[in-house]
């Protein structure tokens, strides 16, 4: 019986060691578990944490050498941003922009688009394309861009009007116009502009495909036959050349025909110089400037021929003025 007593009492004893000791191997594998675990998140978050300050290195680095006009490095950089971390909107945007910079059309548009893409309602991505089209003399994607634009921001309809006449549509420019004077929301300039346009009547259709012969009689007759925009260009620049006093009165039915091209203000305030009615120059070159849009050169004709106005004048506080638009 004493030994039956003690041999049960051992066999407990025997499993209950049994139980603690897996008990006790339990504990150690899940405690090795979860520092294994521990880790693995630590080394997980130290990988991203390199992969943010690389990215973050890359960007700033091709910020940098965009403000110096290294525009290739910068791409370089950007290129860098774009395989640590594909797809970001503002790495995007930046080649798109740096592109452009270089000239590089369909790269800008590319990445550009892809920009839009990830944020469809950017406006500063949106704002970007139109540049981007109206350096390519694509109006007509420009204005629907800005049109997508003016839908949330209706002030920047008002770009869609020299975006019109950038695209020699005359008359959309005007009918645009009139619904933003009905909204009241016409700048200074439009309304400079609306005031010129409202007096003519509907604008003809200005032709591009015409042949030019390159007589002096063929460019006037076939002008006076057609009444395009194309003959009165070159007539009106061969007078300018020639120093001919027809240059006013042509100039005068270019403004009438054509009230949204700049060229017709110029000649004809050459044409008032060259008569020394200098108020009356004065006067049309600043009606026609408002007409310049994205046009250096153009804008620099017209600074040189009000510059010349003043002179004539002997109004030393414009002369100053002009001469600074010009860095003279």
């Amino acid at each position: 019986m004493i030994t039956q007593n003690l041999y049960k009492e051992q066999k407990t004893i025997s499993l209950n060691s049994r139980i603690k000791a897996s008990i006790l191997f339990l504990v150690l594998i899940l405690s090795s578990y979860a520092v294994f675990s521990q880790d693995s998140i630590v080394l997980q978050s130290s990988i991203n944490e390199k992969k943010n300050l690389d990215f973050q290195e890359y960007f700033f680095n091709a910020i940098t050498e965009k403000a110096i006009e290294n525009y290739q490095k910068a791409i370089e950089n950007l290129e860098e941003c774009n395989l640590i971390i594909p797809n970001n909107k503002a790495v995007l945007f930046e080649l798109s922009k740096n592109y452009l910079q270089l000239d590089k059309i369909p790269e800008a548009l590319e990445y550009g688009y892809q920009a839009l893409k990830t944020d469809p309602e950017n406006l500063w991505v949106l704002e970007h394309l139109v540049t981007i089209h109206k350096k390519q003399k694509k109006y007509s994607k420009a204005i629907k861009i800005q049109e997508k634009i003016a839908k949330k921001y209706p002030k920047k309809k008002q770009e869609i009007v020299y975006l019109h006449l950038r695209n020699n549509d005359t008359n959309s420019a005007k009918n645009l116009l009139t619904e933003l004077a009905d909204a009241k929301m016409l700048n200074s300039r439009l309304r400079r502009i609306y005031k010129r346009l409202i007096k003519t009547k509907k604008t003809p259709v200005q032709q591009e495909n015409v042949v030019l012969e390159n007589t002096e009689s063929s460019l006037k007759d076939q002008f006076l036959k057609n009444k395009s925009f194309v003959f009165l260009k070159n007539l009106l620049n061969q007078f300018d050349k020639e120093n001919n006093p027809e240059l006013q009165q042509y100039s005068n039915e270019g403004m009438r025909l054509f009230p949204a091209q700049p060229l017709v203000y110029l000649m004809n305030g050459k044409a008032h110089n060259r008569k020394n009615d200098f108020k009356k120059a004065i006067e049309t070159l600043q009606n026609g400037i408002d007409f310049v849009i994205d046009d250096v050169e153009m804008e620099k004709r017209f600074y040189t021929e009000l510059l010349k106005s003043y002179k004539g004048l002997g109004d030393d506080k414009n002369i100053s003025k002009y001469q600074k638009k010009l860095k003279l």
